[in-house]
């Protein structure tokens, strides 16, 4: 039993074993030495990078956000702050530290810089979701800076660092906080720079932790209690830093359940037949919810409403505000316009979904994927589409054939006997009646 359990033991310590394929301590502590420097090349990259993600935050690109991460410098300093706080290299840290404060000053400058120029000032979804970090972001920082140590620590580095700098998104915050800047939003301005703060401490903290885990060698310091005061400032950090985003998380799970409650309980107690909810806002204040709710029709009874409200408690809204608006005060607050689009999308989308059904009513299940069979035998192929739809008779309303369309693109002129011969395949492959065949040649 003993040697069994050894066994397996040793299967697990060899399968999740770092020391396999790790580069020689002094390679890897020269090759984040050097990232720390920005000079040069460095610091143009970082003003390109900027003004990328600034551009890619302005018109809500994601792709362009994530091709700024990419070329982004500033895992650098960082890593090299983590390097020199693991193995106490006083030196190191004062040089990352500096040269990330530089990083960031000029990150800020370039991106208040261009939002001032540009003519869009809308803030989007991509730059919002930079204003408020919460304790996912701390997470997500945090196994960043483990992952990007233990790549930067293999001889074949790999897209680790990359990928850590796209999963940490350590260039739109700053970018956004060059928006608060430059659009005088404070509340911007301090969500985005506390998120990349979030970001650098706590994959600093990653950092750390490989190092030590991989057993570099640390320098001594000939006074114990000047190693111990750094040790406790490295805890005090991360305590001050985690603390904010702990909270800022529970208001958004907490927002994310009564939202979903409120949801949930307007769903199952105003489906009316004669009174409709036109409008609903659920308004999160923490200890104190409120939901808005709009309502046209037959108006409901006080008494009514009360009975609702008496529910509200078994759906998790105990502390939650109704404000049922309806007659004379609905009329206050109503869009008829709105009311009037929406009605039509709604009857535009019942018509459109009642009309597919009745045209495609029979026609079976989606067709096969014949790619590619179509290309080893026909290697002249180039693209091809299948569709069964009807084939309305313009003489009499009422006939109707089924079919199946298949449109196909080749390289070179079929023959009339390769048509042929393609057409009996297609209709044995599809198991089809009748094929339209439509042949496109370039």
């Amino acid at each position: 039993m003993y040697k069994m359990r050894q066994s397996i033991f040793n299967i697990i310590k060899t399968r999740f074993d770092l020391s396999i394929d790790q580069a020689h301590e002094d390679s890897i502590t020269s090759s984040l030495k050097k990232s720390v420097d920005f000079v040069g090349a460095n610091l143009w990259t970082l003003i390109f990078a900027i003004f990328i993600a600034s551009i890619g935050l302005n018109v809500n690109s994601t792709a362009v956000i994530i091709g700024a991460m990419l070329i982004s410098p500033l895992m650098g300093p960082i890593m090299g702050v983590g390097l020199g706080l693991g193995i106490y290299d006083v030196d190191l840290v004062k040089k990352g530290l500096r040269n990330l404060l530089v990083a960031t000053f000029i990150g800020i400058v370039t991106s208040t810089l261009y939002f001032i120029i540009t003519p869009l000032h809308t803030a989007q979804s991509e730059l919002l979701a930079r204003t408020t970090p919460s304790i996912w972001d701390v997470f997500i920082a945090f196994f960043g800076g483990l992952a990007g140590m233990v790549g930067a620590s293999r001889k074949e580095k790999g897209n680790v660092i990359p990928g850590v700098a796209i999963a940490t998104a350590l260039m739109p915050p700053l970018c956004t906080a060059g928006f608060g800047l430059a659009t005088g939003n404070l509340a911007y301005f301090f969500g985005a720079i506390y998120l990349y703060s979030i970001n650098s401490v706590f994959i600093c903290y990653g950092t750390i932790i490989i190092v030590r885990f991989l057993k570099f060698e640390r320098r001594h310091f000939t006074d114990k209690i000047y190693e111990n005061k750094i040790s406790r400032y490295i805890y005090i950090i991360l305590i001050i830093t985690i603390l904010p985003s702990i909270y800022l998380g529970y208001r958004i799970v907490d927002k994310s359940i009564f939202e979903n409650n409120a949801q949930k309980f307007v769903n199952s107690n105003f489906h009316l037949k004669k009174t409709q909810v036109v409008n609903q806002k659920n308004i999160y204040g923490g200890d104190t919810n409120k939901i808005e709710l709009l309502l046209i029709g037959a108006e409901m009874p006080q008494s009514t409403i009360d009975s609702i409200v008496a529910k509200m408690p078994a759906h998790g809204l105990k502390h939650t505000l109704l404000d049922v608006k309806q007659g004379l005060d609905a009329k206050q607050e109503i869009d008829f316009a709105q009311i009037k689009a929406s009605i039509l999308e709604d009857v535009f989308k019942k018509d459109s979904s009642n009309r597919f059904n009745t045209v495609h009513e029979g026609l079976g299940d989606n067709l096969p994927d014949i790619g590619g069979e179509l290309k080893a035998l026909f290697p002249a192929m180039k693209s091809y589409t299948a569709t069964r739809t009807i084939m309305h008779s313009l003489d009499s309303l009422q006939h109707k054939d089924s079919m199946t369309m298949v449109v196909i693109d080749t390289k070179r002129f079929l023959t009339l006997t390769e048509r042929e011969k393609l057409n009996a395949w297609l209709k044995t492959r599809l198991q089809a009646d009748s094929i339209r065949l439509i042949v496109e040649q370039e």
